[in-house]
């Protein structure tokens, strides 16, 4: 947030109102300024002959020739806080920057509180950047309490469901201060509002994982709570890929088996109904393979024989897209278990 030259330096007084980052207005180059006097600017070097040069402003030259030299020198200041807010209005994705901000933050005992307002101000502006969410880490490290975390995550989420960054913090959140209760009846409020929410269905699995564990219960729980989802549509890829994961990850092999069995009938049921969801059929052919491979007593004639038929109708009618893919399945299942059969 841009902010005209002052000549106290406190950080909650160097925010500007002005919105727009290259409106000249009321600006002093940092060049001009009396109290500047004192730095000599560092331009950058770009080298004797610089094939392709940047033509960068008047503005972003004199701010970062004076970020170099203070940089250069160590100087750790609240004019030097100040000078960083100005580098990052330019480019806030300069970790050099950022880095050198939490340097000078702790050298002069500023307030991380306010730090973390002016740091959600810029998340708020650039949500899908790196290094704004990176400094905010720090700054919930060295308060060393997860604050209303949770809370601010939930709202970036809510501008953008997939903001991998808000994401990757929450569930930094979550680890560092076991804050994983209540987290599933969140993830339930954001499928209730949008059942295909993979970014969801894969909070659900992390957050499983890294507290309770795959143990029977939880496997059972959660395959009947997926098979429910699954019911309300059924061509919902992310439930489907979330069911997979559950059964791989189950720490009980007799739970797993049993589930496997539980989700084959739930499949030839939907599939009796006329369901032709690719994600079912497919779903299916890997539960015949899984059979066939670990199940020794059964007969294998019938189940190579479906397992291939529903590889036909993938590669013929449902999914087509993917044809050749389901040709290559069907030609894998044929030649390793049709001698046995």
């Amino acid at each position: 947030l841009i902010h005209f030259y002052k000549s106290q330096y406190r950080m909650g007084d160097s925010r500007s109102s002005s919105e727009d980052p290259t409106a000249e207005g009321e600006w002093v180059l940092y060049r001009e300024r009396p109290d500047w006097a004192d730095v000599t600017p560092l331009p950058q070097d770009d080298g004797p002959s610089p094939v392709v040069q940047i033509a960068y402003t008047e503005r972003f030259k004199d701010v970062y020739d004076y970020f170099r030299a203070v940089l250069k020198s160590g100087e750790k200041s609240g004019r030097v806080l100040q000078l960083t807010e100005d580098a990052l209005e330019l480019n806030p994705a300069n970790y050099t920057v950022w880095h050198y901000r939490r340097v000078v933050l702790k050298a002069i005992g500023a307030d991380i509180k306010e730090e973390l307002q002016y740091c959600r101000e810029i998340i708020e502006e650039h949500p899908k950047n790196y290094q704004v969410w990176q400094h905010r880490r720090a700054l919930i490290e060295w308060l060393n309490e997860p604050g209303t975390e949770l809370r601010f995550t939930e709202v970036i989420l809510a501008i953008d469901q997939k903001n991998y960054h808000a994401w990757q913090h929450r569930q930094w959140v979550l680890q560092a201060f076991s804050l994983y209760e209540g987290e599933l009846d969140f993830i339930d409020r954001l499928l209730l509002d949008d059942i295909r929410n993979n970014s969801a269905w894969n909070q659900r699995f992390y957050v499983i994982s890294h507290s309770g564990g795959w143990s029977s219960e939880a496997v059972e729980r959660e395959v009947k709570y997926t098979l429910e989802k699954i019911q309300i549509v059924k061509r919902n890829e992310s439930a489907w890929n979330y069911l997979r994961g559950v059964l791989e990850h189950c720490e009980e092999p007799s739970t797993a088996d049993s589930q496997r069995a539980l989700i084959k009938d739930k499949c030839q049921e939907l599939l009796a109904a006329g369901c032709e969801s690719p994600y079912l059929l497919g779903f299916l052919v890997e539960l015949l393979q899984y059979q066939l491979e670990e199940d020794s007593m059964t007969e294998k004639a019938e189940l190579v024989s479906t397992a291939t038929g529903l590889c036909s109708r993938l590669s013929k009618d449902i999914d087509t897209v993917r044809c050749r893919y389901w040709d290559f399945v069907s030609d894998t299942i044929t030649s390793k278990h049709s001698a046995q059969a």
